[in-house]
């Protein structure tokens, strides 16, 4: 079955495209370059009409295989499946990475309006009782079939799509499920919704000079510019946008005012109003465990986990447990540091959650002589994508080459071609990289078309990388922390699973949501390789290259403050699992207390809160990550296993290991099982010591 991409990592524009008959651009066949989507053209009242004229072709479609005559066979059935719904498809993957990148309120009222109708039709298709029959057929008597390999894994993933979505329940229960389907798609739209409300609501503004005490040069600059954007002229607004939020806190020499920050920042959702996400979040735990009952699970963990790498709690558990003893005793040793650090203030109370970045880089200053600010002017944004771009190139002998006169996601956006070692086009990129109101939070990288085949041809991707990274002064240029650095590389090795997938089949597109992220946290570790560094970490004033001592510094400090990143990581994650390993949901379920329990009787210190309390972890109640945030830990045990292969042969640039790298995890999709893939490229099961040593958190 062709997929409809509904996605976490996707966002939304193009000149020259012939119009369509009524002046819809998805009611005709793209003429822009490379066949980019119209964006300059499509306005909101197209999706509309373009997702219902979707739905009604999509099951003419499906109303086709159903009244075929001749008995089902893999290709009239299993096949004529996975291509159907190719309009639907078209619009939905630039809806829903417009709606992420460039919301407007008129946007959102489409997201409302279109969502249920996606959900039924979505249903009707699943629940097909003649569709799953011929389904069924196939793949009972596939052993009369001669499938290849790719072909038996679409079958069963097919057959197995259809039972998971109520195929095999009796017509009450099915109805029962439409309902549970529709309403948790509205609270996960809802929930998002809130979140990104919430979040631009939120501004602490700053009008006396003297209260921007020890923030950096370039924080303020960008303050200034926010403030003037908003009228303001003449003061400085910090808003709760990650690029501002988390260097006020880190920096701020005005407790008071890195405490309004922190507050605003964990209290959204949950202040009261029209966006507040409480009732939202319970409602929405609940629909999820009656959808499981329903299924035959007893609790959504365990339905979500089925088909990933995990399999079961009890696995995601073990796996956060080994990591949560040793990172909270880390973090214990950084707070000790930290009550120090404050006493050398004249502080003698104890530290709270607005103290902790604060100190924390004191207190590593102190023991490293390193100041992370001292990076920045070696990270300008530009040399780190060429840096980027030269990694890409020696792994993998892809070249990025920036192009003019196509269309764009946003005006903000640039488009790259990529083109393979021989010169073929394999792919577009785009990168969108700084915050502003009509984009959600955080980082992602998603399509607004899949590689895939069409009547034999490979139709090559349109990717998309949209981060919100410190957006620069006027005339200044973006000069990143060393986490955006870091993000940069993590979302492009997720670009390049999408540059070398090649499949047949969108139904074995995907692999495991536990599985996702191996390829875009084992890209992270070039970026501050010092023979990387040596290329693009270049002074943006001198051209001067970083100093080795710089460097050296860097790399004693990298481990210190592990104990924190990982303590709020793995408490958001076991956050997760708990609201989805609920065997009940009582009516007066008070969601501050269930968190704050949840979290207390692990030993959680008051001073950490997890990374996303739940009334804005859109990761998990806006779906995407539902039971799955653990995801980044469990790749990390891949990806650290896995760039050992590349230390073994003392070259981080080894051709034959990147050449397995990109043949057996990714290029397949999902045609072999998750492990089966990191089992041929790596030659064994993955080991959990390189994590921890990375970490610092191994003795």
């Amino acid at each position: 079955m062709r997929k409809t991409i509904i996605t976490t990592c996707a966002a939304a524009i193009v000149c020259g495209s012939a119009m369509a008959k009524g002046g819809n651009p998805f009611l005709g066949k793209y003429t822009t370059p490379y066949g980019i989507p119209p964006f300059e053209q499509i306005k909101v009242e197209h999706y509309k009409p373009a997702f219902i004229k979707g739905m009604e072709e999509h099951k003419k479609e499906i109303d086709a295989i159903v009244n075929n005559k001749k008995p089902a066979t893999f290709e009239n059935t299993i096949a004529a499946l996975d291509r159907c719904g190719e309009l639907l498809n078209k619009v939905a993957s630039v809806f829903y990475g417009q709606n992420s990148a460039c919301t407007s309120d008129e946007m959102q009222a489409v997201s409302r309006e279109i969502s249920p109708l996606l959900s039924q039709h979505s249903d009707d298709i699943t629940m097909n009782a003649a569709l799953f029959k011929r389904v069924k057929y196939v793949y009972d008597h596939q052993s009369e079939e001669k499938l290849d390999k790719e072909q038996k894994k679409l079958l069963e993933e097919t057959y197995k799509s259809f039972v998971r979505s109520g195929a095999n329940l009796s017509a009450d229960k099915q109805e029962q499920l439409r309902k549970l389907n529709q309403e948790i798609s509205m609270l996960q739209l809802t929930f998002g919704q809130n979140m990104l409300a919430e979040t631009n609501a939120f501004q602490l503004v700053i009008d006396n000079k003297d209260d921007l005490a020890g923030l950096p040069q370039n924080l303020i600059a960008s303050a200034a510019e926010v403030a003037k954007e908003r009228g303001l002229d003449g003061n400085w607004v910090f808003t709760l946008h990650n690029p501002s939020v988390m260097p006020f806190l880190q920096y701020s020499d005005r407790r008071e005012l890195r405490e309004r920050m922190y507050k605003g920042y964990i209290s959204r959702g949950c202040q009261g109003g029209k966006n507040d996400s409480r009732e939202v979040v319970k409602k929405l735990v609940k629909a999820r465990l009656e959808k499981a009952r329903l299924m035959g699970y007893e609790d959504y963990a365990s339905m979500a986990l089925d088909n990933r790498m995990a399999k079961t709690p009890e696995a995601v558990y073990e796996l956060l447990d080994q990591v949560w003893k040793p990172a909270l005793a880390k973090a214990k040793e950084e707070l000790a540091d930290i009550q120090e650090e404050m006493k050398k203030d004249g502080r003698d109370f104890t530290a709270e959650g607005w103290d902790w970045r604060y100190y924390a880089d004191r207190a590593k200053r102190a023991k490293y002589a390193f100041d992370e600010n001292e990076l920045r002017p070696y990270l300008k944004l530009e040399n780190v994508r060429d840096g980027l771009f030269y990694c890409a190139n020696k792994l993998y002998g892809i070249t990025l080459t920036p192009i003019k006169n196509v269309p764009l996601p946003h005006p903000e956006a640039q488009a790259f071609e990529v083109k393979d070692a021989k010169g073929k086009h394999i792919a577009i990129l785009f990168m969108d990289f700084f915050p502003r109101a009509s984009k959600r939070g955080g980082a992602w990288c998603g399509t607004y078309r899949d590689q895939t085949y069409e009547k034999g041809k490979k139709i090559t991707p349109v990717v998309t990388i949209v981060c919100n990274f410190t957006k620069p002064a006027a005339g200044e240029p973006a000069l990143l922390t060393a986490d955006e650095a870091s993000t940069m590389f993590h979302e492009f090795g997720h670009a390049l699973h999408q540059f070398f997938q090649d499949v047949h089949y969108q139904g074995i597109s995907n692999v495991p949501r536990d599985f996702v992220e191996l390829p875009s946290q084992i890209n992270e570790h070039w970026c501050f390789a010092p023979e990387v560094l040596k290329v693009y970490a270049k002074h943006y004033k001198t051209g001067e290259i970083m100093p080795q001592s710089l460097v050296e510094k860097m790399e004693r400090s990298q481990k210190y403050g592990q104990g924190f990143a990982t303590v709020e990581y793995v408490a958001a994650s076991l956050l997760d699992m708990d609201w989805h390993v609920l065997k009940s949901v009582p009516d007066d379920l008070d969601v501050e207390d269930f968190e704050r329990q949840t979290l207390v009787k692990r030993g959680l210190l008051s001073q950490i809160p997890p990374r996303y309390r739940t009334t804005y972890f859109n990761h998990t109640m806006g779906g995407g990550y539902t039971a799955g945030y653990y995801s980044y830990m469990w790749a990390e045990v891949l990806e650290a296993d896995g760039f050992e292969a590349f230390k073994e042969t003392g070259d981080i640039f080894n051709q034959d290991v990147a050449n397995r790298f990109r043949t057996y995890v990714l290029t397949p999709g999902g045609i072999n099982d998750a492990m089966d893939m990191y089992v041929n490229f790596r030659g064994k099961k993955p080991d959990t010591k390189p994590l921890l040593r990375n970490r610092g958190l191994l003795e």
